[in-house]
């Protein structure tokens, strides 16, 4: 059985991140769901301040004493907070007809464990921003770009708020994720029933006609309906502008290329895409 990682941290993106692995388990024939919650490490330790020569050995004694407790206190909260983000996670992939729903809460930070996690997993769902989303409305959420950097399988950034999956389009340059990401529409049934848009951005050549004409041959012989568009300008622009005008529901791209469109994921332009296309991008290594 295919199974899906959910991560979760209870943020206003938490429901829309149990709604796009739930479509997906669907799409992936009845996916089982891992729903994961990180502790933050910083809640485990006590305070570690110094304050020597600041006050009395006894005060002193006392205020770290306190400090101590009110850690404690923390750490039992986020744990208490995490338990109930996990039965909300839980009862809302129920409730969405997911039948295998695992959840745990684990120690650590997302971005340095996720490598552990991702192992057995065949997608990994995970929203744009976390628990500050309205208030950095400029910013994704810090774990986004190193989770993708660490994951070996596919990436799907939910989006604020799930909406119907008609069709996709699929940012190709010819790189060996873009290759990758053709392979996966083409092999698994996560896409299955969806229009695909083809797009290429840059100067057309014979190459670049050659790999896009194999491309759409693939992803036809896997059964999808493909419609190739060539555009000339910055990737950024022409994907929004092409998302906008379409009224696309899914950005598919690899992680990593050999033109300009590289720059959208090892860069801070990566940020700037994700944020800009407002839908959910599965993004290929």
């Amino acid at each position: 059985m295919s199974n899906i990682l959910a991560c979760t941290d209870g943020s206003l993106y938490s429901n829309s991140v149990y709604d796009h692995a739930a479509w997906a388990s669907r799409q992936m024939d009845s996916a089982s769901i891992h729903v994961l919650h990180m502790l933050n490490p910083h809640h485990e330790e006590p305070a570690k301040l110094n304050y020597s020569g600041s006050m009395g050995v006894g005060a002193r004694t006392a205020l770290l004493n306190e400090l101590v407790e009110l850690e404690a206190a923390k750490a039992k909260i986020a744990q208490k907070r995490g338990q109930a983000i996990l039965e909300d996670a839980t009862t809302h992939l129920k409730e969405a007809g997911v039948t295998e729903v695992v959840a745990d809460q684990w120690h650590g930070k997302l971005s340095d464990e996720i490598a552990n996690y991702e192992r057995n997993a065949d997608l990994v769902v995970i929203g744009k921003r976390g628990n500050n989303a309205d208030f950095e409305k400029g910013h994704l959420g810090s774990n986004l770009e190193r989770v993708v950097r660490s994951c070996q399988h596919p990436v799907l950034v939910a989006s604020r708020a799930f909406d119907k999956m008609e069709n996709f389009v699929l940012a190709f340059d010819g790189g060996k994720s873009a290759l990758k990401a053709v392979e996966y529409v083409a092999a698994e049934p996560l896409l299955k029933g969806m229009h695909c848009y083809l797009l290429y951005v840059g100067s057309g050549n014979a190459k670049a006609e050659a790999s896009l004409a194999e491309a759409q041959s693939t992803l036809s012989k896997a059964g999808y309906e493909v419609t190739i568009e060539q555009r000339d300008g910055e990737p950024e622009k022409v994907i929004g502008d092409v998302v906008a005008q379409d009224h696309i529901n899914l950005l598919v791209m690899g992680a990593y290329g050999h033109s300009s469109i590289r720059q959208l994921i090892v860069g801070s332009t990566t940020s700037a895409m994700i944020r800009t296309v407002k839908i959910p991008v599965l993004l290929f290594r």
